[in-house]
């Protein structure tokens, strides 16, 4: 009979968990910089430009740092740019992860997780969506201001670190309400109109029937998208605030009588990546100053 494997200590495991993994991860990227940001910007489909404009960039493709999964979207650059906006040291990772891709929750939000090793205190979310609500135009702007999670799992199932933050962190304002301010006056500066709404995660990666788009919309729901509320619920239990940009680049399924594509989300994208990238500019010198 062969021996029985010891199970490894609570010690062991905590040397090789998420926790030793995200702190390796972030050793490694602030090693290769003098920058020490406490903002994070994460960059969603057609919304790269603005990590191509920062000033004295480092990048680092996401295969060079250490358990970093790798992005597999074509439309993501797959890499973290440390640089500065505004005389404002931030990260920003362009390119993300999503569930649809077959990545574990745990693999989808450990990118948040290395920032948060980082230093993090304020992560800006950027995703393309689909618009539900029939007030949003395509290429509007909106705010979120709360989000339904419907990917059918949560990121912090499992054994909880309590390095990272509490079991059960609370989610009543998972979204900034002084950040959304923030970005509604920097928005009102450059003539941009932002609504707020309500997002809806979704699995993907097929896009939504017209008969989900209308329960989507009972249920309250203005936007939805494929990603974003993974890494929230992560960045929440860390402490770290977030403030959440969507970017309507097509009418959900059901209210346009034609099909959706990822080239028109990208098109799109790349149509307001202009105003997009002025409010980023914008709100990343107020963001540094509150959290001072």
């Amino acid at each position: 009979m062969s021996p029985l494997r010891k199970s490894p200590s609570p010690a062991a495991r905590a040397a090789g968990g998420p926790f030793a993994r995200a702190e390796r991860a972030a050793q490694f990227v602030l090693a290769r910089t003098r920058l020490r940001p406490r903002i994070g910007v994460v960059l969603g489909s057609g919304l790269g430009a603005f990590a191509e404009g920062l000033a004295g960039a480092a990048r680092i493709d996401y295969s060079r740092i250490p358990g970093f999964p790798v992005s597999t979207v074509e439309s993501h650059a797959g890499q973290m740019v440390l640089g500065t906006t505004g005389g404002v040291p931030v990260a920003v990772l362009s390119g993300r992860l999503h569930f649809y891709e077959g990545y574990s929750m745990e693999e989808v939000t450990f990118p948040v997780r290395v920032l948060g090793r980082m230093g993090i205190r304020a992560l800006v979310i950027t995703n393309a969506a689909g618009g539900i609500s029939p007030e949003y135009r395509q290429g509007a702007l909106v705010l979120i201001r709360d989000h339904i999670n419907f990917q059918g799992t949560n990121p912090l199932i499992g054994r909880n670190d309590e390095r990272f933050g509490l079991r059960f962190p609370d989610m009543t304002h998972a979204y900034s309400d002084r950040l959304r301010l923030i970005a509604r006056e920097e928005g009102a500066r450059h003539g941009i109109s932002l609504a707020e709404g309500v997002y809806a995660a979704v699995s993907g990666p097929s896009f939504e029937t017209p008969s989900e788009i209308r329960a989507l919309r009972t249920l309250g729901a203005d936007l939805v998208g494929m990603s974003t509320v993974p890494e929230v619920i992560v960045a929440r239990q860390m402490g770290i605030e977030v403030l959440g940009i969507s970017c309507v680049t097509n009418l959900a399924a059901g209210i346009l009588d034609q099909p959706i594509t990822h080239e028109e989300v990208l098109e799109t994208g790349w149509r307001v990546h202009t105003q997009f990238t002025a409010l980023l500019r914008g709100i990343m010198p107020r963001i540094a100053e509150v959290l001072k």
